[in-house]
């Protein structure tokens, strides 16, 4: 795998994980006394960004930000997706020039 697919699949492996954390969010927005989860994303100095699950600070829902960080999780998805599928497609290109 290129190092362009490696940073296309670590984007889309923390689209998901925030994806995940929104959802579980949501479930629980009428849970009583629910702490909503975050995620923190991190840049990796080899490429790509890891990521974690922590606590948020305050208590209680924010259903607003919750949809919105899914919303933003999918346009994240499909960015990482893209760039991974031009990758792709550009190694193909060398290897029928090559050929």
């Amino acid at each position: 795998m290129s190092s362009i697919s490696a940073i296309g699949v670590s984007g889309a492996n923390a689209a998901t994980t925030r994806m995940d954390v929104a959802a579980h969010n949501i479930a629980n927005v009428q849970t009583e006394k629910f702490q909503r989860q975050v995620v923190n994303q991190q840049s990796q100095a080899s490429g790509g960004v890891s990521t974690s699950v922590a606590q948020a600070q305050e208590i209680g829902p924010d259903l607003a930000k919750d949809l919105i960080e899914q919303k933003m999780a999918t346009y994240s998805y499909r960015a990482n997706l893209r760039s991974i599928q031009a990758d792709q497609q550009m190694m193909g290109s060398l290897l029928d020039i090559k050929a």
